[in-house]
């Protein structure tokens, strides 16, 4: 089982990113993929999800209107596209997977990719 984030890197505030989440090893159409974000010494917070079983997708307050996660069914990936980008999006972003309808809620998944780091200088 597998999941390789990539993409993450350094912008100026305003500017966009597109991160990807390679996985493999498990039943993609069957999981829920999503995009976490955490900054040391803070609680780890959900970003924005896609559940392939009903194709809906999820996103945090802090995000709406400013990402976008979309999939890739023939590889197997997920991206999360982030426009106008803010200091306070500086964080490492995971992506995660789990066997379920589309949640924001970390404690339910079970597999985690190592995190890319986003930051944004204003």
């Amino acid at each position: 089982v597998q999941l390789v984030e990539s993409g993450g890197r350094s912008v100026q505030a305003g500017g966009s990113l597109r991160l990807s989440c390679a996985t493999a090893g498990f039943d993609f159409d069957d999981y829920a993929v999503t995009w976490f974000r955490q900054v040391s010494g803070k609680e780890r917070e959900g970003v924005a999800c896609f559940s392939h079983r009903d194709y809906l997708r999820y996103y945090g307050d802090s995000v709406k209107g400013r990402f976008s996660v979309s999939t890739d069914r023939a590889k197997k990936t997920v991206y999360l596209q982030m426009n106008d980008l803010k200091p306070e999006d500086t964080a490492v972003y995971y992506c995660a997977a789990y066997p379920g309808w589309g949640t924001l809620l970390w404690y339910e998944y079970d597999l985690w990719g190592q995190g890319t780091q986003v930051t944004v200088s204003s």
